[in-house]
C-alpha cells in the first residue's frame, strides 16, 4: 500500500504543530542529587487507575508501591509483603505487611488501607472485577494482615497485584472513592514523595526522596526487589518540542530524555557525554483504536474492512525509517513474546495486502460517508506519527475523516470520559500500550473496546478459569479468531524506544515502565 504522506513530512507537521509553543525552560545545569528528567507526555493525573497513560504509571512507581512485584521473568515476587499463605482449598488468601511501612503523610501503612486500595482498583482492573465477582469478603484482621476470601479458586491474584495498577494509598483518600473518579491526593509509600505544590501539568512535576522508605534487600529486579533512592529529587522538566529536548540533553541541561524522537537518534548516538539504552525489554505495542460504541465503527463490518490495507511496516517506518533493529512486524492481538501469541488468524495481518479491496470491503459494509472524528496528540511525537499515518490510510480508504487535533491530556480526557457529549465525539485513534497490558487477557483493555463484545467477555471469563497454561492458550486462540472477525482495535506493529541520558546516570533498572530506584547520578 501506498502512503503518500512522507515518514519526514508526518514527523514535520507534528513538530509544526509544537514550534513556538514553548520557549526553552530555564534549566541550570543540577547536582549529583537531583536528575533532571524529560517524560514522553505531560503528567495530566498522577492516578494510575483513573488513567491508563503510561505517564501516569511512571509517576505512581515513584510515589507509591504494591504488594507485590514483577522480576524479569513476569513472576510476582512479595513487595510490600513479609509473606502471604493460600489455604488447601485455595479459597482463602492471608497476606501479611512487612514492617516499616509508612505513607508520606506520616502516617504507618495499614492493613486497613491495602483492603480499600484493592476494592477501589477491583471497580475497574480487569483482573480487579474477576477477583471480586468471585469474592466472599476481604477483612482486615489486624493492623498488618488481611484476608480475600473467595466463593472458588482465583490463582491469579499475585501477579494481578504486581503486574497491574493496584497501587496501595491511605484508606482516607481512596476509601469509598469510585474507580472512575480520580483522587484528589496523590499520597503512597514508596521511594520518592509527589510534591504536589511543585505539578504544573503542562510544564512540570517534581519528587523527592522519602527518608521513612525501608527497601527490601533484595537486588532490584524489573518492579521486584530493592528500591533505593539515591536521588534527593527528580524533576520532570515538559519540553513538548523533541529538538529543543535532544538540545537540552546534549547540553547537559537536563539528565535524561524518556523519548527521543527517533530523527534524532543518531545526532544523540554521536554528541559527547550521551548514551542511547533500551529500557523496556518488552516495548510498545500499537493499535488503530475503535469507538465501537457509537457509529460508524460499531459496525464490525466496517472495522474489519480496514485489515487488507494495514501495512503494519508503514507506521513503523514513520517512527524509525531504516533503523529496523527497532521495530517488529507481523504483530497479531497479544504481544509476541507472550506466551499467548498465536498463529490463529493472522493472515489478516500477513496476508496479501491490497487498498483496493479494503475500498470494496468499506463500501461494502454499509458506510455511506458519515463523519469520523480522528483524535490526534500533538505534543506526543510517537503517537503522533502513527496518528498521521491512519489519518492517511482512512482517507485513501474514502472515509469522511475530520482531525481533532488536541494535547495528551485534553485526549485522555476525552477517551476516558463516559458519556461523548461533555468531552466532544471520536470515532479512532491511533495509540501505543506498554507492551505487558497486552501479554494476556486480564491486563489486555484494547481487547474489550469503549462498548465490550459479550462474545469477548465470555471468553475472557474462560481463560481467567483455565487450570492451566495449555487450557489458557486454547482459550486466546478463540479470543484472537474473535478480534479479528470482530475488531475492537487493528494491531499495527511494535517497537522499543531507546531512552537517551548523560552518560554520569547509572544504574538504571530495565522495566517496563521507566523506573527511578537504583538510579544513580555521578
Amino acid at each position: 500500500m501506498r502512503i503518500p504522506l512522507s515518514r519526514r513530512n508526518a514527523l514535520t507537521l507534528g513538530a509544526a504543530a509544537l514550534s513556538g509553543a514553548l520557549a526553552r525552560p530555564a534549566i541550570g545545569q543540577g547536582s549529583t542529587k537531583v536528575l533532571r528528567f524529560v517524560p514522553h507526555a505531560n503528567l495530566s493525573t498522577p492516578d494510575p487507575l483513573w488513567s491508563s497513560a503510561l505517564i501516569a504509571f511512571d509517576a505512581a512507581y515513584m510515589y507509591a508501591d504494591q504488594l507485590f512485584g514483577l522480576n524479569s521473568q513476569l513472576m510476582p515476587q512479595p513487595q510490600m509483603l513479609e509473606g502471604y499463605e493460600l489455604s488447601a482449598d485455595k479459597l482463602t488468601w492471608t497476606f501479611k505487611l512487612r514492617e516499616g511501612l509508612w505513607f508520606h503523610d506520616g502516617e504507618r501503612v495499614l492493613a486497613k488501607d491495602a483492603v480499600a486500595s484493592i476494592k477501589r482498583w477491583s471497580g475497574r482492573n480487569l483482573f480487579g472485577k474477576r477477583m471480586a465477582s468471585q469474592l466472599n469478603e476481604m477483612v482486615a484482621t489486624d493492623d498488618r494482615s488481611f484476608e480475600i476470601r473467595l466463593k472458588k479458586p482465583f490463582a491469579h491474584i499475585p501477579y494481578a497485584m504486581g503486574a497491574t495498577d493496584c497501587f496501595i494509598m491511605p484508606e482516607r483518600i481512596v476509601g469509598g472513592v469510585d474507580a472512575y473518579t480520580q483522587i484528589k491526593e496523590a499520597v503512597g509509600s514508596g521511594p520518592y514523595r509527589f510534591l504536589a505544590g511543585e505539578w504544573d501539568m503542562s510544564t512540570r512535576a517534581a519528587f523527592a526522596r522519602f527518608d521513612k522508605y525501608v527497601p527490601r534487600q533484595e537486588k532490584p529486579e524489573f518492579w521486584s526487589g530493592g528500591k533505593v533512592a539515591y536521588l534527593d529529587r527528580v524533576e520532570w522538566h515538559i519540553i513538548p518540542d523533541a529538538a529543543t529536548a535532544a538540545q537540552a540533553l546534549i547540553k547537559g541541561e537536563v539528565d535524561w530524555l524518556e523519548r527521543p524522537l527517533f530523527d534524532l537518534l543518531g545526532q544523540l548516538k554521536g554528541s559527547a557525554g550521551v548514551k542511547l539504552e533500551v529500557v523496556d525489554p518488552l516495548g510498545s505495542w500499537v493499535e488503530i483504536h475503535f469507538n465501537n460504541g457509537i457509529a460508524p465503527f460499531d459496525n464490525p463490518k466496517l472495522r474489519r474492512a480496514l485489515f487488507p490495507a494495514i501495512v503494519q511496516s508503514d507506521y513503523l517506518v514513520a517512527l524509525f525509517g531504516d533503523q529496523t533493529e527497532f521495530i517488529r512486524t507481523g504483530v497479531g492481538p497479544f504481544l509476541p513474546s507472550s506466551p499467548y501469541a498465536s498463529g490463529v488468524g493472522m493472515e489478516a495481518i500477513t496476508g496479501p495486502r491490497s487498498l483496493e479491496a479494503a475500498r470494496k470491503l468499506v463500501k461494502e459494509s454499509g458506510y455511506n460517508g458519515e463523519q469520523v472524528v480522528q483524535m490526534i496528540p500533538t505534543d506526543l511525537p510517537t503517537a503522533n506519527a502513527y496518528g498521521m499515518v491512519t489519518n492517511q490510510l482512512l482517507r485513501d480508504l474514502g472515509l469522511n475523516v475530520r482531525l481533532d487535533a488536541m494535547d495528551w491530556g485534553t485526549l485522555l480526557s476525552r477517551w476516558n470520559a463516559k458519556e461523548n457529549s461533555a468531552q466532544g465525539v471520536w470515532n479512532v485513534f491511533a495509540v501505543g500500550w506498554a507492551g505487558l497490558w497486552v501479554t494476556n487477557p486480564g491486563s489486555h483493555i484494547p481487547l474489550h473496546g469503549q462498548k465490550p463484545n459479550p462474545k469477548m467477555e465470555a471468553l475472557t471469563e474462560q481463560w481467567f478459569d483455565a487450570p492451566d497454561l495449555a487450557a489458557q492458550k486454547a482459550v486466546c486462540e478463540q479470543i484472537q479468531l474473535l478480534a479479528f472477525e470482530e475488531p475492537p482495535f487493528i494491531p499495527v506493529g511494535q517497537y522499543f524506544v531507546p531512552q537517551a541520558h548523560r552518560d554520569s546516570v547509572t544504574d538504571i533498572v530495565h522495566a517496563a515502565v521507566t523506573p527511578f530506584w537504583n538510579v544513580k547520578k555521578g
